[in-house]
């Protein structure tokens, strides 16, 4: 029974130090090109190596660090040019999955949803940058865990982010990113009332004022 208890500890270190570093990639506070060192993350989120390991492994596939023989471990580039890629495959999943999330949200999700919608129309234009950004993935992220689809939620969590690190490399020269973070609150809207045909078009046309946005201030 230790075993396991301890086993089952090991796997929520490993989830919340995923979470954790993953969040701080995406949001450039471990810059682009920066070396990964696994002690000095293992003390600023209080766990050991084991979790951060198997956290970076995860983050490796996500695309998120990269490893090179005998060099060591670093978070990756942004490249621009990624951008038409990333938005190809957004452009056709996140559509699909506002209209599942009209679909299938229960009445928890539709609540989490509403609460972030109250939370965008409180104060979304007087945050700074980086409090937009988060309240923007935690939207986003609510949208594909209603979908009740777990790959689906996956392939989009993980685009979303390498979205999100392209926006953060270019916010200094971003206009109206307020009203494009805004542009959630219709979207909730049409899902929590369960317009699938309407989210899903809220959804695609949020997505392409997103490349639009980014490549007007290249």
């Amino acid at each position: 029974m230790q075993q396991v208890a301890a086993e089952a500890e090991e796997l929520s270190l490993a989830e919340r130090a995923y979470r954790a570093i993953r969040d701080r990639l995406v949001m450039l506070e471990i810059r682009p090109g920066a070396p990964i060192n696994e002690e000095q993350l293992g003390q600023s989120l209080g766990v050991g190596r084991t979790p951060v390991r198997e956290a970076l492994k995860r983050l490796q596939y996500e695309r998120l660090i990269t490893t090179y023989p005998r060099r060591g471990t670093f978070a990756t580039e942004v490249n621009i040019t990624d951008l038409a890629h990333i938005s190809e495959v957004r452009l056709e999943l996140e559509p699909l999955a506002a209209a599942q999330a009209a679909r299938r949200a229960t009445a928890a999700d539709r609540a989490n949803l509403t609460a972030l919608r109250t939370e965008l129309e409180d104060g979304g234009l007087g945050r700074d940058p980086a409090e937009l950004m988060r309240l923007d993935l935690r939207v986003h992220r609510a949208v594909y865990t209603a979908t009740h689809n777990p790959y689906l939620e996956d392939t989009l969590v993980r685009h979303d982010n390498l979205a999100t690190r392209i926006w953060c490399l270019f916010v200094d020269r971003l206009s109206g990113m307020a009203g494009h973070v805004e542009e959630h609150g219709p979207l909730i809207a049409a899902i929590v009332a369960g317009d699938a045909d309407r989210s899903a078009w809220l959804a695609r046309s949020h997505v392409e004022g997103f490349e639009r946005a980014v490549r007007e201030a290249i």
